[in-house]
């Protein structure tokens, strides 16, 4: 008896392996082209490409500028950008998190900038949606996703 639940257990668990496997390798080619719109992003804000950051957008798309201040529409999501560019931000990037559910997937990472009072270091959190041509592109940007925590931790 011990046997034959040794030999079922073993094989619901290839079974179950089987299937993830299956499924890891179409995850990972949407992994690939999400973050492939996440470097395109960053390198065209890194060169000043306002047209190419926008590019990685979907129309209608909203981006927060600062904690509290959503921008939308494409004139405003230009002046904004352009704005960060004359500034002189730069940028590094730390690790990528996705997690999808079909056509729609989160994007986490984490930045650091300088700034005259020091380093200042942010959670962005990203909504990105599945296009009809197999590309990903942005539908929410919120580089400041950790802001209500760090509120919290001020008071």
């Amino acid at each position: 008896m011990k046997l034959k639940f040794t030999v079922v257990t073993a094989a619901m668990f290839l079974i179950s392996f089987t299937a993830a496997q299956a499924q890891t390798e179409p995850n990972r080619m949407e992994n690939a082209a999400i973050l492939a719109t996440i470097e395109t992003m960053t390198d065209a804000f890194a060169a000043g490409d306002v047209d190419t950051i926008l590019a990685t957008y979907e129309t209608g798309a909203t981006v927060v500028a600062a904690p509290g201040v959503p921008v939308s529409g494409d004139a405003a999501l230009r002046a904004m950008f352009q704005q960060f560019i004359a500034q002189g931000v730069t940028f590094t990037y730390g690790a990528h998190d996705v997690v999808m559910a079909g056509d729609v997937a989160l994007h986490l990472m984490k930045w650091t900038a300088p700034t005259p009072e020091g380093d200042a270091t942010a959670l962005s959190v990203a909504v990105l949606r599945k296009q009809s041509d197999g590309s990903w592109k942005m539908v929410i940007d919120q580089p400041f996703g950790d802001a209500v925590m760090q509120a919290e931790a001020a008071e």
